[in-house]
């Protein structure tokens, strides 16, 4: 039987026709590499959700990561199809006097660029998911899902479509290469209403006096910003959207020493300002850094970078104490500080910094003037629609858990579930338990209240 099929396998190879594929063209070859380097950058962009779920849950109490966890899953979740079905039209659709896009639901005609969908897909998850951290600890998961249905279907790519898609800010010469203002100002401004609508955690502000209320695992958190940093040089760099072997590299080493300047300066700065090093305050720099640069990072010099990272670690730990202790907004993770304010000014350091029309290189003040225009335009809009689509959702019931579910956490309160099971594990009446430990515990608890039980009859 070996030899038969031996036998016919070699005579069908000898008289088989050789048949040899089509040479590959250029052009061919750079759109099969910039497709590839677009799917790679995407997929980087994705493993930044999982860097923000951590820096969430770590810069917040222990009873309520796990419904940070589900807010994190359930926004990319959301915001994929909801991208695909409206977000997608709105923001690269056709443009309707450079307002917003009106054609490519569910991607109908616009077939061939799924890859480019698929990595604004990720963007749009992103500028939800902002939110989510400033809102952490007292909203009902529910209420946050809705809000990110708005902020995804229409809000978002609204301002995509105005910088992006062809609009009207486009068209004025509004430049940021990968979303300072776009994603993270808008998600930001989101955050910030948000707030304002929520209010504070129980005993944040209690009779004039500000209380710290820490995050429950800092490691964590330092372990998100990692991971956000590098997912941001896929998100800095797919905004190339070309394997570009000069532009490539030159937005990932901007990307880097912008971020590495905003750890520095914010180490630094709280060192002089507070007499030590703070953790929460400098990991957030690199975060800051990154937000200040993502405007510029392919029109600014790496010397620029550096500058545009250290005023942005600066500026960070000043607008977190001046949102905290003047405004009074509850953020419990910095992200109306990291991606609004490091936002605007990135974006504005563009008018400043591009070597190609930035004032300090010649340009004059008419890009800054335009970088200006177009922040107020993306604050009055999403500030507005926020608003009024909250003030909307609020006539229909509270946005905000109840005060006990708030102190029991929102693990228990909308999950039923703890992220931890640490005390349950360790305290548990176990009689195998070993000779220390809980076990000693255990002993010495029922010693004492043998003891009080004897004195009671003696008595």
């Amino acid at each position: 039987m070996k030899k038969k099929v031996g036998f016919l396998l070699t005579s069908g190879l000898l008289l088989s026709s050789p048949a040899y594929a089509q040479a590959p063209t250029v052009e061919g070859l750079s759109v099969s590499l910039d497709t590839i380097w677009i799917m790679v950058a995407a997929l980087l962009v994705f493993f930044m959700h999982a860097g923000f779920a951590m820096v969430e849950s770590g810069f917040t109490r222990s009873k309520n990561a796990l419904n940070i966890l589900m807010k994190n899953f359930l926004t990319i979740s959301v915001a994929s199809i909801l991208y695909l079905a409206v977000g997608y039209a709105l923001m690269f659709g056709s443009t309707i006097s450079g307002f917003t896009g009106f054609d490519g639901f569910f991607l109908t005609g616009h077939e061939d660029k799924i890859g480019f969908f698929v990595f604004q897909a990720m963007f749009a998850a992103t500028c939800a998911t902002i939110i989510s951290g400033a809102v952490a600890e007292r909203m009902k998961l529910s209420s946050y899902i809705i809000l990110t249905v708005g902020m995804t279907a229409v809000i978002y790519p609204v301002v995509g479509h105005w910088v992006w898609g062809g609009g009207w800010l486009s068209e004025l010469g509004f430049t940021d290469f990968a979303g300072s203002t776009v994603v993270h100002l808008t998600g930001a401004l989101g955050a910030i209403v948000a707030v304002k609508f929520l209010g504070a955690r129980l005993g944040k502000y209690s009779k004039g006096k500000i209380n710290v209320i820490s995050g429950h695992n800092i490691p964590l958190g330092a372990l998100g910003v990692f991971i956000l940093w590098f997912g941001w040089f896929g998100f800095n760099g797919g905004s190339t959207l070309a394997a570009d072997p000069t532009l490539i590299p030159h937005v990932i080493t901007t990307t880097l020493l912008s971020a590495s300047a905003g750890v520095l300066a914010s180490a630094f700065y709280t060192n002089f300002r507070y007499q030590r090093v703070d953790a929460s305050l400098t990991l957030n720099g690199a975060l800051a850094g990154l937000v200040g640069i993502t405007a510029g990072t392919g029109d600014v010099s790496p010397i620029g970078a550096i500058i545009i990272g250290l005023i942005s670690g600066v500026l960070l730990v000043e607008a977190v104490t001046f949102i905290d202790r003047k405004l009074k907004l509850d953020d419990p993770v910095g992200a109306i500080a990291v991606h609004g304010v490091c936002g605007v000014w990135g974006t504005l350091a563009v008018g400043l910094f591009s070597t190609s029309s930035g004032l300090f290189y010649g340009g004059g003040i008419t890009l800054l003037g335009i970088q200006a225009i177009g922040i107020l335009a993306v604050m009055a809009w999403t500030v507005v629609t926020v608003s009024v689509f909250l003030f909307i959702l609020t006539r229909f019931s509270s946005i905000r858990v109840t005060k006990e579910e708030e102190i029991s956490g929102l693990d228990f309160a909308e999950h039923g579930s703890a992220a931890y099971e640490l005390k349950e594990s360790v305290f548990q009446d176990n009689n195998s338990a070993p000779e220390f430990g809980t076990g000693l515990v255990h002993r010495l608890n029922n010693l004492g209240k043998a003891s009080k039980e004897a004195k009671t009859n003696q008595a």
